[in-house]
C-alpha cells in the first residue's frame, strides 16, 4: 500500500487482472518518456514485489524488457499492474499447516511469444501440499538446431 500511496495510486480504480491480455508490448508504438527515472525506479520497485507477489512476475517481467527505450505504452501497462495490486492488497502467501505434504510442481512454455525478439517465455511453480513454495518465469533464446 505504500507503493501506491507515494505513486498516487491510493484512489484508483482497481482491475482483477495484473496484465490485460490484449495489450502487445513493443519498443516502437507510444512516445518516449522524458522523465525514465521515475519510472525504472517504479519497475525496481515492483521486481522487489514479485519476491512476495508472484501473480505480478510475468507483467513485470514484460515491461521491465523495454527499460532502456521507455514508451508511454509501457507506462500505461506499469499502471495497469498498480491498479491489480489495489485490488489484491489483502492477499498473500499462505503457508497451510493442515495440508498433506504431497510434492507437485507445473510448467508451461510458451514458445517464440515474442514478435520482435522471437524469445520464448518459460513458467513454473511447485506447490509443497496446498502452498506455493517456488515459481519462476523466464525469457529465453530459441536456438535452432540442424
Amino acid at each position: 500500500m505504500s507503493l501506491l500511496d507515494d505513486i498516487g495510486f491510493s484512489y484508483c480504480k482497481p482491475t482483477s487482472l495484473p496484465l490485460d491480455p490484449n495489450v502487445k508490448l513493443n519498443a516502437s508504438n507510444g512516445e518516449l518518456l522524458e522523465d525514465a527515472c521515475q519510472y525504472r525506479s517504479l519497475i525496481g520497485r515492483l521486481l522487489y514485489l514479485t519476491i512476495s507477489r508472484p501473480n505480478i512476475c510475468f507483467a513485470v517481467n514484460k515491461f521491465s524488457q523495454y527499460i532502456s527505450a521507455l514508451r508511454t505504452t509501457h507506462l500505461d501497462v506499469v499502471h495497469h499492474v498498480l491498479r491489480y495490486l489495489k485490488a489484491t492488497s489483502g492477499q498473500r502467501l499462505l503457508f497451510s499447516s493442515l495440508s498433506y505434504l504431497i510434492f507437485k510442481a507445473y510448467d508451461n512454455a510458451n514458445w517464440e511469444s515474442c514478435a520482435e525478439t522471437r524469445m520464448s517465455t518459460i513458467g513454473y511453480c511447485v506447490f509443497l501440499g496446498d502452498s506455493l513454495i517456488c515459481w519462476k518465469s523466464k525469457n529465453m533464446i530459441q536456438s535452432l538446431e540442424i
